[in-house]
């Protein structure tokens, strides 16, 4: 599967951006679906991923309540959904398709999208 992220750019805390990660070559929903960022200086750490069976969702605590994991079959595209953003969510984030039950493991992940940045200013 080949993965396409979208949707990040520069925004004030406390407002909201989606990011999209588009599917070809396969169906979103023949794998767990994740979503990773890496900070300036930092190492990739994991954000939310959907499961392929069942669709639940997993988050961060630090993204709990305010970031939303949701996948559209027929768009082949999962979504993130950012709300409530802060300047600590200043990162590369990239979407990642495995198999694995692993969700939180970015090792485990075998397709990776290119990486969308988002910048939240204070």
């Amino acid at each position: 599967v080949q993965l396409q992220a979208s949707g990040g750019g520069l925004v004030q805390a406390g407002e909201s951006l989606r990011l999209s990660c588009a599917a070809s070559g396969s169906t979103v929903n023949s794998y767990s679906m994740g979503w990773f960022r890496q900070a300036p200086g930092k190492e990739r750490v994991f954000v939310a991923a959907i499961r392929r069976s069942g669709g639940s969702t997993v988050y961060a605590d630090s993204v709990k309540d305010r970031f939303t994991l949701s996948r559209d079959n027929a768009k082949n595209t999962v979504y993130l959904q950012m709300n409530s953003l802060r300047p600590e969510d200043t990162a590369v984030y990239y979407c990642a398709a495995t198999r694995t039950v692993a969700l939180a493991r970015d090792d485990l992940y075998y397709s990776w999208g290119q990486g969308t940045l988002v910048t939240v200013s204070s």
